[in-house]
């Protein structure tokens, strides 16, 4: 599987395209801005589009959806939990001093447990509430793709709309680090770390 992460917005979210390399088929996690870039990506790997996730519905993580789908008809797909939030992107940036398309209506509503595949690749979709009610995790074997529940040495903020620390801390606990410390980690916002190392020296969970 090929991995690319793009670091996007004023906020500096990360996307990520992944791609089957026999297949050349593609997801994108989280297209929070610079739509072009990403369709740029695809251009050079040589990879099409089959399906847009979003981890949460920020607008930081999401605001590329409308551009990214009317370029390459690909659906769009989020948990039910955050699903309303995609209509009032603009509203919810605009707080923030910034300007964002809001979301097409999402195409599939993802609940936990639910399997989303693209050339040989399944992810499965975990529920990790607590920065957000339809957080979700995205794991395939060796790989977790967390949104904002979890970053290296940190985690999501709770203090926004839905959010709750307990649950955020119970999410992390009883849904991710159960999956094996070999597992690489994949954030929302800055670098990549692995959920051993997490477990191990992640103040939060000391």
């Amino acid at each position: 599987m090929l991995i690319e992460t793009l670091v996007v917005g004023p906020i500096q979210a990360n996307c990520f395209v992944l791609g089957h390399e026999e297949t050349r088929e593609a997801l994108v996690i989280d297209p929070g801005d610079e739509a072009q870039r990403i369709l740029s990506t695809l251009r050079k790997n040589n990879l099409t589009l089959k399906t847009i996730v979003n981890t949460h519905g920020h607008f930081d993580h999401v605001g590329g959806n409308k551009a990214l789908q009317e370029a390459t008809g690909a659906p769009i797909l989020i948990h039910s939990g955050d699903a309303p939030l995609l209509a009032h992107l603009a509203d919810s940036a605009a707080v923030w001093g910034m300007r964002v398309e809001d979301s097409p209506a999402p195409d599939r509503l993802l609940e936990d447990g639910d399997e989303i595949g693209f050339g040989g690749v399944t992810l499965r979709v975990i529920h990790t509430p607590g920065h957000s009610p339809g957080g979700i995790a995205l794991f395939t074997p060796g790989h977790l793709f967390v949104g904002d529940t979890l970053f290296a040495g940190s985690i999501g903020r709770t203090d926004f709309p839905g959010g709750d620390y307990g649950t955020l801390i119970q999410s992390v606990r009883k849904r991710l680090f159960v999956l094996g410390d070999d597992v690489q980690v994949y954030p929302g916002h800055g670098p990549a770390t692995t959920l051993g190392q997490e477990r191990q020296f992640n103040p939060f969970f000391q």
